[in-house]
């Protein structure tokens, strides 16, 4: 039979906000613990995803690609991974949030493991589109367990210990991955890396608290349309899932083709020296905390639009020929965006009131799309546009993002605060 929208959907989909005894607060040992697990499982499953991201390049060379052609080896992984993402929240909201999670990490080590055995591209991209829908399972359910279990005022801090930990992991496995380019092999490169995984999956199941909060119900579809018609109805949600479109496809853009560029003239810099250039993914690390505290702090209406122009001042910075220039671009940019994640996605939390999981599937659903749609749409404007033309394109787009700002900021607050 058929339950009412009502009463199914705020335990279904990740529920009204419960009552705040007993969730957990910043710096209690269950606080340390799940910031512990969450770190590690956004440190293997980041570092799986865009492992492959900075070998673009050797790739593009060893199997006679073009740059956008090449990009598919981030792309497939992404777009599966934003196509599974409803999904997989859904089936978390019926069967519980930490078996998902940890079944997602397990099954996305062992596809990046085979794919140390691949022999064609082709084979390469099955393995990575397997891996981006078994990677859904972490980022779909991820900001609804936290904002299920943590109290309000430590929700952001939270959720910036995970980005951090996706920052991290992003910037581990891509310098990595550069390295073993040019001293051994891709290939041994990536057979490390599912190794990890493999490890950090056993980390995450050893880590983790239980779920608290979570009620498991039963979804009709008609309880799920209703859910999605709530949430785009919203005069907030659907600008905060453009934001995360928008932003998330000038990111990866940039850092899809900095490698090309840096490879060639006047810079000439070796897959090892382009490789060092994710280290300023520790930006990003630091500005996502930094982020979730400024936005409880002074609120996200007053944050998400600088930070947004903070990522603009950057990207125009790499237009500059000197590398210590276009580097402090990069560094900046990288700094803008993180911040800006950690802010949109906490108050993603906090204004779905009922469906909240849905919520959160729906913008990274449109996160991860911005990855593999735009991602790859701008191959062909640094192949006849070069860099001037990325800044371009890519400052039209953080154009759109700040209109989806500074409409955010003059959006009313609902009673919870979001």
């Amino acid at each position: 039979m058929a339950t009412d929208l009502s009463s199914a959907l705020p335990a279904a989909l990740g529920g009204t906000d419960p009552a705040p005894a007993g969730r957990i607060r910043a710096g209690t040992p269950a606080f340390l613990r799940t910031a512990r697990a969450m770190f590690v499982a956004g440190f293997a499953t980041f570092s799986m995803l865009y492992c492959m991201q900075p070998l673009m390049p050797h790739l593009s060379h060893e199997f006679g690609l073009s740059a956008g052609v090449a990009s598919g080896v981030v792309s497939v992984a992404t777009g599966a991974l934003a196509l599974t993402l409803i999904p997989v929240s859904v089936l978390a909201d019926r069967y519980g949030r930490t078996a998902i999670m940890n079944a997602s990490i397990f099954l996305s080590a062992l596809f990046t493991l085979l794919a140390a055995w691949t022999d064609s591209f082709g084979q390469l991209l099955l393995l990575r589109t397997l891996m981006g829908v078994a990677a859904a399972g972490l980022p779909a359910v991820a900001m609804a367990y936290l904002a299920e279990e943590m109290e309000p005022a430590s929700l952001g801090g939270a959720i910036g210990l995970y980005i951090a930990g996706n920052a991290l992991g992003g910037m581990c496995g891509r310098f990595f991955m550069a390295l073993m380019t040019e001293w051994v092999s891709w290939r041994v490169g990536v057979g490390l890396l599912g190794a990890l995984g493999l490890l950090a999956a056993l980390e995450f199941w050893r880590c983790l608290p239980p779920s608290r909060f979570f009620s498991p119900g039963r979804l009709t579809p008609g309880a799920v349309l209703g859910a999605l018609r709530g949430h785009f109805s919203d005069a907030g949600l659907p600008w905060l899932f453009a934001v995360a479109f928008l932003l998330m496809g000038a990111f990866v853009s940039l850092y899809n083709y900095l490698g090309y560029r840096l490879a060639q003239a006047p810079y000439g810099l070796s897959p090892g020296q382009i490789g060092l250039v994710f280290l300023l993914y520790v930006v990003g690390m630091w500005s996502s905390t930094w982020g979730g505290r400024m936005a409880d702090r002074f609120g996200r209406r007053t944050v998400l639009w600088r930070m947004v122009l903070l990522t603009g001042a950057g990207l125009l910075l790499t237009l500059f020929g000197p590398l210590p220039l276009v580097m402090a671009g990069v560094g900046l940019f990288t700094f803008g965006f993180f911040a800006s994640h950690a802010v949109a996605s906490s108050w993603v939390g906090r204004r779905a009131l009922k469906a909240r999981g849905l919520a959160s599937a729906l913008y990274l659903t449109a996160y991860y799309l911005g990855s593999s749609l735009v991602g790859s749409a701008t191959g062909p404007v640094w192949t006849h546009h070069g860099w001037s033309g990325m800044v371009g394109v890519l400052g039209a787009i953080l154009a759109l993002s700040l209109v989806a700002g500074l409409k955010l900021r003059r959006l009313a607050p609902l009673p919870s605060g979001g």
